[in-house]
C-alpha cells in the first residue's frame, strides 16, 4: 500500500467528511456536553490517523490506528445515545451510523494489512 501522506488514504478523508457532518448535526445543539463530546470523537478519528501516518514506526502506526478505531466505537456510542434522548432525528442518525462503521472496517483492514505477518 503506497501513498504519499495520509491526505492519500480514502479512510482519512471519510473521517474527516465525518467530522464536518457531526458539526452540522449538532450545529443547534442546545446540550453542550454531549455537542462536546461527540464533536470530539469525530475530530479524534481523523486525527489519529493522521498522528500514526507520521509516525516512524509501523508499530506505532498500528497503535494510532486503534485509538482512531476506538474513537469511531466511542462516537457510534454518542449517536445511539442522542438518538435515543432525542437530539438526533433518525436521518441523520442511521447515516452516521452507516458511516462510523465503514469507517471501522476500513481501519480494521488497514491495520489487519500493516501488522507483520506470524
Amino acid at each position: 500500500m503506497a501513498y504519499g501522506s495520509f491526505e492519500d488514504l480514502e479512510v482519512w478523508k471519510r473521517a474527516c467528511r465525518l467530522a464536518v457532518r457531526v458539526y452540522e448535526v449538532l450545529q443547534d445543539c442546545r446540550d453542550y456536553g454531549l455537542k462536546d463530546q461527540m464533536t470530539r470523537s469525530s475530530i479524534s478519528i481523523a486525527s489519529n490517523i493522521a498522528e500514526g501516518a507520521e509516525r516512524d514506526s509501523k508499530a506505532e502506526y498500528i497503535r494510532f490506528l486503534h485509538i482512531a478505531k476506538g474513537s469511531a466505537a466511542e462516537l457510534r456510542t454518542q449517536v445511539y445515545i442522542a438518538h435515543r434522548i432525542g437530539t438526533l432525528k433518525e436521518e441523520p442518525t442511521q447515516s452516521l451510523l452507516t458511516e462510523l462503521k465503514e469507517i471501522s472496517k476500513m481501519l480494521h483492514g488497514l491495520i489487519t494489512y500493516l501488522k507483520p505477518n506470524p
